[in-house]
């Protein structure tokens, strides 16, 4: 009990114990079902018990590598994760630069309130307000555009599949603007006001001070989410693409998460759907890390 450690450990008991709920939770919803990795390795039916199942090693690994529906998936994954990364980064920092920046608390409160209410809204609903915006027949874009000369016949957006990447992105970003900039506000708050004092006797302008004190302030936190959010680019949920698909753009609105649902759930293929689930882990571990030692190399600063 004399180690350092253990008296820290022992001076902090109490913090400890507030974790103690939180760890258990993880231990039960996310190490837990790690025991059902075994059936990409088996070929599982139901029914058995899972050590019963026949084992046949890598071979719905081999079969998924074998997939060219697993590339085309992979490539919309891809792109729509790298556009969302770029905006979902981009966008809410800026929003967050010009919120920051307003004087007045009523108006201030008043803007984040309203930015962070599409957070709350299902993507049922999304989905059909982007639908009903995009339709032909009074859609408010093809309206808008019709009536500035832009377009000569109303543009059926939903039904072309080069426009679909583009349009989840515009979705994802209108509903999570206003909430992904809350983070980055919160450590904007924590910058010592004494270097924008200091800038202002310097004649620094409101330009300079975001750019050679604001965001600077907030580069940790910056890279800290980046690097998260680089281990999800595989891993981006398939309800958007889900909802505002149909049959005509499917070859661009497949992803991972909606080809190992309808393959291993749709098809009753369920040590595939285990094997998907396992690549897109493997991938997200390396992302991760991979990131973090870019990171570590370029500022001798890391994460993990």
């Amino acid at each position: 009990m004399n180690h350092p450690f253990f008296r820290k450990m022992a001076q902090q008991r109490y913090l400890y114990f507030m974790t103690v709920p939180f760890v258990v939770w993880l231990l039960i919803f996310s190490y837990t079902p790690i025991w059902g990795w075994l059936m990409a390795f088996q070929n599982y039916k139901p029914g058995k018990a899972i050590l019963d199942q026949k084992w046949v090693g890598f071979e719905h690994f081999i079969t998924l590598f074998q997939d060219e529906g697993f590339y085309l998936v992979l490539r919309n994954t891809l792109a729509m994760s790298v556009m969302g990364l770029v905006v979902g980064f981009t966008v809410p920092i800026i929003f967050a630069l010009f919120i920051n920046e307003i004087r007045g608390s009523v108006f201030k409160r008043a803007i984040q309130t309203v930015s962070y209410l599409p957070h709350f809204v299902s993507w049922v609903v999304v989905a059909g307000l982007v639908t009903k915006m995009l339709s032909v027949e009074g859609g408010a874009v093809n309206e808008l555009l019709l009536s500035l000369g832009f377009i000569q016949e109303p543009i059926q957006f939903l039904a072309k599949g080069e426009y679909f990447w583009s349009i989840v992105t515009v979705s994802d970003m209108w509903k999570e603007t206003g909430w992904n900039s809350i983070i980055f506000l919160a450590a904007m708050a924590g910058i010592d006001q004494e270097q924008y004092e200091a800038a202002t006797v310097d004649g620094a302008n409101r330009f300079r001070k975001m750019w050679h004190i604001t965001l600077p302030g907030i580069r940790t936190t910056f890279m800290v989410l980046l690097i998260l959010s680089i281990g999800h680019l595989i891993s981006i949920g398939f309800e958007k693409q889900f909802l505002l698909s149909n049959s005509v753009v499917s070859e661009y609105a497949r992803v991972l998460d909606l080809y190992a649902l309808d393959y291993g759930f749709g098809m009753s293929r369920y040590s595939f759907g285990t094997a998907i689930g396992i690549f897109n882990s493997v991938v997200g571990i390396f992302l991760v890390l991979t990131a973090n030692g870019i990171y570590r190399r370029i500022t001798k600063e890391s994460i993990i």
